[in-house]
């Protein structure tokens, strides 16, 4: 058996290039009560002990809802702008909508023909940015989230669905089935800045789900199913075409149609792109002609994004202020741009997985993109067959037939024992280890041989707290020492589809554990831990610093992961936070 191990910070190995360093959180442990302690407190109902931190979930689904009869719902805390609300080139002006103006001040436009659909050249230059008109309620993640993500809601609708709220399930569905017929395809969220691009395809995910909960509460809805077949393969249809294709590998790639920075990072995100600036300055050989230096006197433009000024100074040595001459004018190029945005597209924002800060994003096929691309062809062929669709569910199984292959071929890594990312453009595997490696376990495309070499794999992601994002330090939100839900979640079934349950409960239980233990503390649920320290304390220093209370995903995962953990670990579980448990469902 192997033994399990936890690395300290001075164990992590480095990574191919300089990182900052980031300083640890104290973590406070609040004692239990001594058993004779315990024996003269009044006996409690078992589940007492996971009650509070199920009811904030509970209540969290109406708290995190958001609707167009709600003015909060259009408020952007990402950007300081006035409220807009844009409806569809195609839709017409329901009659809720036209009362908008008077009752929450908002202005209500449509959008022109040139920016209608993701994609048209003709988003970028919306103004005022604003929000994108859904039919139904959603939930949103929370804080700075104030709108409907695109692979936030899955996990977010398991969540759902496991407490039994199917109807604003579906109805979150329904709004990214209506942004594929009339916005050209599931959004990174619902704002017009977004209109450049998606994220990480779960939508035939999400749509089993809720009809399998609908099917089994007796309302099998295959009407519904049908429809949404249909605008679940015209939003497949936007990955497997160019410009979404990882060159001639028959795999694909993050892109964002946009040009220049995002513009909720220039808004929200102070100071980053300078900090890549001098990141890069730093350390030259990673530049890979990712700057674009201006001579003084030259007038012409850099890029489309900031200019920032190099200058040579006197050192201070009194009060008065250094001379200084400028040597150099620098920006970033477009191609990091295309990088930075594409990263984000991706939804790992910001990790150095693709390169310093993201920037070599569009030039990967991620293993964790064409594993999702694989199980919703997967879906759509189990779809198709519901629906009676033969042909196309032999299309369907073909396909995907063809992009597990194309896969086993560029993202296994024999030698390493790991799913890896491509580099398409450098014709390389990635030396990047990454918790992305076990969506091929969560997709059912492995081998039973490549899933116990993941196995092997497990301690180089398992700390305390979880499964970290990477054994790399780099000061990204989505590297080390970080442990998001999602990425638990999907290791977590993963694991337990190839029978590596044991693996499954240990992991589970740690990152389950850590969200409970912090709300007993704050009476919170964050967006994200810190898996070392199993404190919800960060010390992001790229991007955006903050970490976000709500959380729709945490919130949703929480409840999954608990579903599957044997009795005895709920219980210990129920214990740690005040009181037993045999079963919460």
């Amino acid at each position: 058996m192997r033994r399990e191990t936890n690395r300290s910070f001075s164990a992590v190995p480095h990574p191919p290039y300089p990182v900052k360093p980031l300083l640890l959180s104290l973590v406070f442990i609040l004692l239990p009560l001594s058993a004779a302690t315990r024996a003269q407190q009044p006996s409690r109902d078992p589940h007492a002990g996971l009650e509070p931190i199920r009811s904030y979930i509970s209540a969290g689904w109406d708290t995190l809802s958001r609707s167009l009869s709600d003015c909060a719902t259009f408020s952007d805390p990402k950007l300081a702008t006035a409220p807009y609300l844009y409806l569809p080139a195609d839709f017409p002006t329901p009659a809720a909508v036209q009362q908008l103006e008077t009752r929450c001040h908002v202005q209500v436009k449509t959008l022109p023909p040139s920016a209608d659909h993701l994609g048209k050249t003709g988003a970028e230059a919306i103004n005022p940015p604003g929000l994108l008109y859904l039919e139904n309620r959603y939930v949103v993640p929370g804080g700075r989230f104030n709108e409907m993500y695109g692979w936030d809601s899955y996990f977010i609708i398991l969540g759902l669905v496991r407490d039994r709220r199917i109807d604003l399930a579906q109805g979150m569905v329904n709004n990214f089935l209506f942004e594929v017929e009339h916005y050209g395809a599931v959004l990174n969220a619902n704002r017009t800045y977004y209109l450049t691009r998606s994220q990480p395809p779960f939508l035939t995910s999400m749509i089993l789900a809720v009809y399998e909960a609908q099917k089994s509460a007796g309302h099998e809805d295959r009407a519904w199913l049908a429809k949404a077949y249909k605008l679940a393969v015209k939003d497949h249809a936007l990955w497997v075409a160019e410009p979404h294709l990882a060159g001639s590998t028959g795999l694909s790639r993050y892109y964002d149609f946009g040009d220049g920075p995002a513009p909720e990072s220039v808004k929200d995100e102070t100071g980053h792109y300078r900090e890549v600036v001098a990141f890069f300055l730093a350390h030259p050989e990673l530049d890979h002609n990712l700057l674009v230096r201006r001579a003084p006197g030259q007038t012409s433009p850099l890029t489309v994004g900031s200019t920032y000024s190099l200058q040579v100074c006197d050192v201070a040595r009194t009060m008065t202020r250094p001379d200084c001459t400028v040597a150099t004018d620098v920006a970033l190029s477009s191609d990091f741009y295309k990088g930075d945005r594409s990263m984000r597209e991706s939804g790992y924002d910001i990790s150095f997985r693709f390169g310093p800060y993201g920037a070599g994003t569009h030039h990967f096929a991620p293993v964790c993109l064409n594993s999702l691309l694989y199980k919703t062809e997967k879906d759509l062929e189990q779809i198709s067959s519901i629906l009676g669709l033969k042909e196309d569910a032999e299309q369907w199984k073909k396909r995907a037939e063809e992009r597990k292959g194309n896969i086993q071929k560029y993202l296994w890594d024999e030698q390493r024992g790991l799913f890896v990312d491509y580099d398409f453009v450098n014709q390389k595997r990635s030396s990047y280890d990454y918790v992305t490696t076990f969506f091929p376990l969560w997709a059912g495309l492995a081998t039973l041989e490549q899933a116990q070499a993941l196995v092997r794999h497990l301690s180089t992601f398992e700390q305390p707290g979880g499964l970290v994002m990477s054994p790399n330090e780099t000061g990204g939100q989505w590297d080390f020492p970080y442990a998001w839900a999602p990425d638990q979640l999907l290791a977590d079934e993963g694991l337990r589809r190839y029978g590596f349950n044991k693996e499954a409960d240990r992991v589970s239980y740690k990152f389950l554990s850590t969200v409970a233990e912090n709300f007993r503390r704050d009476g919170t649920i964050r967006e994200k831990y810190n898996a070392v320290t199993r404190s919800s304390e960060t010390q992001v220093t790229a991007g955006y610093h903050m970490n976000i209370v709500g959380f729709g995903w945490t919130n949703g995962v929480f409840l999954e992961l608990l579903r599957d953990l044997p009795p005895e670990l709920v219980q210990k579980l129920a214990s740690e936070q005040g009181g037993s448990a045999s079963q919460t469902h």
